[in-house]
């Protein structure tokens, strides 16, 4: 089974699928997964979640989390599904508490340097950063790791693709992108258009690299 730290290793992406029917959820996944990207994420309200990161788990090379997990109960139903982490939108504790009971990663959402220390503290594996865009882009980044260096930050919400490299030079482990990654593809099912955004992705981090 591939990890998380695996997945992120071959390409420092999560990618956050979010839809409000399950039509073209495997698709998606498997569409990612062809093309490169090798953390995926599938959010919990997303109808037919489970059921999702049950079949795409059996992927090869690739890690499947559960995403917007708000509670211990969907901690445990995700996990059964087979998610191998845990995604959450700010600093649960009764989360953060149920994946290291489980024996996965988890990673809380935190927004300032003081919500960052607390996740780390309780137990976070990796730390997401988010809203990342309000709240300064890569210089913010930059500037938490400063006086934080030992957390691993994993910046998400409005980041494109083009934005990518600049979040991994200020020391981002990775980042988490939902829209600007998967456009419409869960509710039109293109996914050659998705194919096309993965691999402009994928070319965008090896051109651009990172400085760590």
């Amino acid at each position: 089974m591939t990890t998380l730290d695996d997945a992120l290793a071959a390409l420092p992406v999560i990618a956050i699928i979010r839809a409000a029917e399950a039509r073209h959820l495997d698709a998606a996944l498997e569409t990612l997964a062809g093309a490169g990207v090798r953390a995926m994420e599938v959010t919990m309200p997303t109808p037919g979640a489970e059921a999702a990161i049950r079949r795409a788990a059996g992927l090869p090379g690739v890690a499947v989390g559960a995403g917007t997990v708000l509670d211990a109960d969907s901690a445990r139903r995700a996990v059964d599904a087979g998610a191998g982490y845990l995604i959450t939108p700010a600093v649960l504790p009764e989360v953060i508490a149920e994946g290291r009971r489980l024996g996965v990663p988890v990673l809380p959402g935190a927004f300032t340097p003081t919500e960052i220390v607390q996740a780390w503290s309780q137990g976070a594996a990796l730390v997401k950063v988010f809203p990342a865009g309000a709240a300064g882009g890569p210089a913010y980044i930059k500037d938490v790791r400063a006086p934080l260096p030992h957390i691993p930050l994993v910046p998400t919400g409005g980041i494109g693709i083009d934005d990518v490299p600049a979040y991994l030079r200020a020391g981002a482990r990775a980042v988490g992108m939902g829209s600007p990654l998967l456009g419409d593809a869960c509710a039109d099912g293109d996914m050659a258009a998705l194919t096309s955004r993965a691999e402009r992705l994928i070319d965008v981090i090896t051109r651009n690299g990172s400085d760590g």
